[in-house]
């Protein structure tokens, strides 16, 4: 899986993002710890979508497996 991350010069450093996951954004006083933080940012939205999704489902008949996206 890829992401697009967009870094933004700022004055207090820079802003990060990723294109394609609303919500994971961040920011650091340099491109180094941007990068870092978002990073993070992306791995906490995914968790967070992924535990939202459970308890929205508990108790329904669902199936769940593993989606593999080939290489972009």
């Amino acid at each position: 899986m890829q992401f697009t991350a967009v870094y933004m010069k700022i004055p207090e450093g820079y802003v990060a993002f990723a294109e394609e996951l609303p919500g994971a954004n961040t920011q650091g006083a340099t491109l180094t710890e941007a990068r870092a933080n978002l990073a993070e940012a992306v791995a906490m939205v995914l968790e967070a979508n992924r535990e939202l999704s459970e308890v929205a489902l508990r108790g329904t008949e669902v199936i769940s497996e593993v989606l593999i996206l080939p290489a972009a």
